[in-house]
């Protein structure tokens, strides 16, 4: 299929914006009191991220045929524990980042005490927004308490924070493919896989409509991590606003260091096909996520 990076690019901007405007409806006033805890979970969340989560989210209801502003509650919540989770893996307890995407990491800039508040603050005041504003969009309560529970699983011990926990045993030492992919299927792949589902489950999407979603975010998850895996190696450290080699320097565990570039360049391609297979349910209603696949190709960033 063709692709076009820049032109997706401008097509991701649009929809940042879009969900940035959104979240600014969704959290606090800085100045709200106290104001130290709301500055800095407004720093956590704007941050200059790409909102690829929160943009499946109302991707998914799109595609189920739903109206997509009834997921921004979902699409948000789903995005302040991504920054949640991001702002506790740079603590000095686990990574031990001064620096996110160019910018001074939360606990640099607050103290590691008010980062590790700041995080908690926003997984707390996702599952508020989650338990209190979709009853204002219009969902269903049984539909509300369906999409928590994704989210809460994909979030916890049996998602991202073990996947986390999967992360830090392997450090300084060798797993094999199968405890790699593990690994990043829970820490990295089950937040984008909650994200396409809650948003489709809001939209009201059949089990098998459902599947393939599912299917798709899995795969879709594997090729995004396949391909920052690889922009560590040959990235450049002005688009991706961290250094090069970080990843080989903590001695963390990746892709190209369990199978060499070509091969996981490789095994990238074979995801996005795999992904591209499990849209075929869909027509053209699907046009972004095969183009977001795509995207895991050619990003820079």
């Amino acid at each position: 299929m063709n692709f076009d990076l820049e032109h997706f690019q401008e097509e991701i901007r649009q929809r940042k914006e879009f969900v940035d405007n959104c979240l600014i409806g969704c959290l606090l006033s800085p100045d709200s009191d106290p104001p130290l805890i709301h500055q800095a979970m407004h720093y956590a969340i704007f941050n200059g991220g790409k909102r690829l989560r929160p943009i499946m989210v109302l991707e998914g209801a799109k595609i189920a045929g739903g109206e997509a502003e009834q997921a921004i509650p979902v699409a948000c919540a789903l995005e302040m524990i991504h920054s949640y989770s991001l702002v506790h893996d740079d603590l000095p307890c686990m990574d031990d980042d001064d620096f996110r995407r160019g910018q001074p990491t939360c606990h640099r800039v607050f103290g590691e005490a008010n980062a590790v508040l700041t995080g908690d603050a926003l997984l707390t005041a996702a599952f508020e927004l989650l338990s209190e504003k979709n009853s204002v969009s219009g969902i269903k309560p049984d539909t509300t308490l369906r999409v928590i529970a994704e989210i809460a699983r994909a979030s916890g011990s049996r998602g991202m924070i073990g996947g986390q926990i999967l992360d830090l045993e392997a450090e300084g030492k060798i797993i094999d493919y199968e405890s790699l992919r593990k690994l990043h299927c829970l820490k990295t792949g089950q937040l984008f896989r909650a994200a396409l589902r809650t948003g489709a489950i809001v939209g009201g999407i059949g089990e098998k409509g459902l599947l393939a979603l599912s299917d798709y975010a899995d795969n879709f998850g594997l090729a995004f991590q396949i391909s920052d895996d690889i922009l560590d190696v040959q990235g450049d450290a002005a688009l991706t606003g961290k250094s090069m080699g970080s990843d080989a320097r903590k001695e963390k565990n990746t892709y190209p260091s369990l199978l060499g570039l070509e091969k996981s360049r490789q095994l990238l391609e074979e995801s996005i096909a795999t992904c591209l297979q499990s849209l075929e349910l869909f027509g053209p209603e699907a046009e972004f996520l095969r183009q977001l696949a795509c995207y895991t190709l050619y990003r820079k960033s």
